[in-house]
């Protein structure tokens, strides 16, 4: 009787210990065996798994993709501009037994090394490198996070800057900027069409200088544009070249007046001109030199008189 009572509570026993023993590894976990304390490298994987009770112990690690957001950081840039940038980051297990040994809570370090990593990237970044050239600035951060992360089994799968906040004068300040650079580039486009316009109509003036048919065409063809309009008014427009050529024609008279108006007035001019270029001369001035009308008055006193 008391053997029976004894084996009966063996049985109980080994039974008690086959169901304690016995480990459900879900899909998503990976299972870690410690043996008096030490890990085992035989991972167990998903499925009925039996450990040894009183001997091992196991530890579950989650290889499921984990969302991290990372706190907003505040920082100030390498141009002096203070600003908040929060983060997220993503990341999975890859090795879960150093997941389990190498370190004591792998969320918060990873948590801890991200905050750190996005400070960092702040204090090396231009403002303009943050507010338009985040991919470069994602994959610094990744790399910075998954450097130390490696260590731990952790595996970095992505990083993404999520905001940047500015201060209002700062927004104000970007907002002109980027209407200065619309306006500038709107300007420049309207001088290039101007200039392709200006191309365009220059070769289609030598080409119409070169065949006067074309010219007139383009008239009639403005004609037909202008009466299908059914307007009771029809404009039609002259050459330049005729305009050009009753200017010149008008000149050309007016020119003829000015001369023949000028012509007797310049005759007097140089009548006045010749008159007061010939002087009156008298028999003793001019025709008998002065020396030889001195010499015969001498000659005449020195002859003898009677």
């Amino acid at each position: 009787m008391i053997i029976n009572i004894v084996l009966g509570l063996i049985a109980l026993l080994v039974i008690w210990a086959a169901f304690s023993g016995i480990r459900i590894v879900n899909q998503i976990e990976r299972g870690v065996v410690f043996r008096f304390g030490q890990a085992q490298r035989k991972i167990r994987q998903p499925g009925l798994n039996f450990i040894i009770p009183g001997v091992e112990r196991m530890t579950k690690v989650n290889v499921q993709i984990v969302t991290m957001p990372v706190p907003t950081q505040e920082g100030i840039t390498r141009d002096n501009v203070s600003v908040q940038v929060d983060a997220v980051a993503y990341f999975r297990v890859q090795d879960p037994l150093r997941a389990a040994v190498e370190v004591q809570n792998y969320l918060f370090a990873v948590e801890q090394v991200a905050q750190t990593s996005l400070r960092s990237i702040i204090g090396k970044s231009e403002l303009d490198d943050l507010l338009s050239n985040r991919e470069e600035l994602n994959k610094g951060l990744a790399l910075m996070i998954d450097s130390p992360a490696l260590g731990w089994g952790i595996h970095i799968d992505r990083v993404e800057i999520k905001d940047v906040h500015l201060p209002e004068s700062m927004k104000r300040s970007v907002a002109r900027q980027a209407e200065a650079e619309r306006e500038r580039r709107a300007r420049v486009i309207t001088a290039e069409g101007e200039y392709q316009a200006a191309r365009k109509l220059a070769d289609a003036s030598s080409i119409m200088s070169e065949t006067p048919g074309a010219l007139q065409l383009r008239l009639l063809q403005t004609v037909v544009e202008v009466a299908a309009e059914k307007s009771s008014t029809l404009v039609m427009p002259l050459p330049v070249e005729l305009l050009r050529f009753f200017d010149r024609a008008a000149r050309a008279t007016e020119r003829g007046a000015e001369r023949s108006s000028k012509e007797p007035e310049e005759q007097e001019k140089r009548q006045e001109l010749t008159d007061s270029a010939t002087p009156e001369l008298t028999p003793a001035q001019g025709l008998v030199p002065e020396p030889f009308t001195r010499r015969a008055t001498e000659g005449a006193d020195r002859l003898p008189q009677g």
